[in-house]
Formats: C-alpha cells, sequence, structure tokens
C-alpha cells in the first residue's frame, strides 16, 4: 500500500447508528432458528442474570457489518474489497431491545498478502451503545486491493 493510502494502521471511521428492536430479536429467530428463551420468553429473560432479553449475538454483528456499509468511510474504499477471510469477535456486554448502537471501524493491520496486488487488511469494529458501552468486538480479516492495483 502506497504511503498517502486510507489503509493504514489507526484510519478509523464512525457509522451510522441504528436501534434494536423487539421485531428485529423477533425476525431474526425466524431466519435463523435461534429462538434460546434469552432471546425470546421474557419471563424466562426476567429470571436471568440481564433481567430481561437480549439480542442474539450473531443479530448485533450482522447490523454491525450493515451499519459499516453505511458509513462513508467504508463507502470511499468498498471499490478495494476482494474477500473477507477471517474473523473473530467478542461480546463483551449484552445488547438490549431499544439499545443504540453504532460501529467505529479502526484499521489494525495492514500487510501484503501473497495474491499480487492485494494485502490483509484487519478491520476491528467495535458496536457501542448509547450508555458508551463496547457490547461486541470484531476483527474483521480482509482482502483489499492495493493502491496501486487499481491502476
Amino acid at each position: 500500500m502506497s504511503g498517502g493510502d486510507s489503509l493504514r494502521p489507526g484510519f478509523s471511521f464512525d457509522s451510522p447508528g441504528r436501534t434494536i428492536t423487539e421485531a428485529d430479536i423477533v425476525n431474526f429467530a425466524g431466519l435463523s432458528g435461534d429462538f434460546n428463551r434469552i432471546h425470546v420468553d421474557d419471563a424466562y429473560a426476567r429470571r436471568t442474570r440481564f433481567g430481561q432479553r437480549i439480542a442474539h449475538g450473531l443479530l448485533v454483528l450482522s447490523v454491525m457489518s450493515g451499519l459499516t456499509t453505511q458509513a462513508a468511510g467504508y463507502r470511499a474504499i468498498e471499490h478495494r474489497v476482494v474477500a473477507l477471510v477471517d474473523l473473530n469477535c467478542r461480546f463483551p456486554k449484552p445488547t438490549f431491545i431499544g439499545d443504540s448502537l453504532f460501529v467505529r471501524i479502526t484499521v489494525e493491520s495492514v500487510v501484503p498478502s501473497r495474491k499480487p496486488g492485494v494485502s490483509e487488511v484487519v478491520f476491528r469494529r467495535e458496536a457501542i451503545n448509547q450508555r458508551d458501552e463496547v457490547v461486541v468486538v470484531a476483527d474483521f480479516r480482509m482482502w483489499m486491493k492495493d493502491e496501486e492495483a487499481l491502476g
């Protein structure tokens, strides 16, 4: 990647926000087949350590992906995306119905790959709620076209 490239470690941008609704949880349960009681059974969820229903982790991860693609910072580089090659994530806090999230995206590393004109870029994505709590941390390792390869 060239020196003036926007894909350098430390480059960061934020997505727009979105509120997680009960409809999101119900629809995701239907789509995925994940009807775990912590997500869909209010009486059960009230007796858990969370005291209420929580969103599916994979729902929040999916929303993170969508919010990222809506960010101006991503739209400026999306023409360079070749493929997602690895994903590591963790869920340090729950997401509740009514939580509003945005995603902070930061370039963690850039390493030339074996494919000519392509680098492996690790993007750290953090879903942050209205209480300024990080609810999901995910490292997306992607192949990205080098600036010089765009021609």
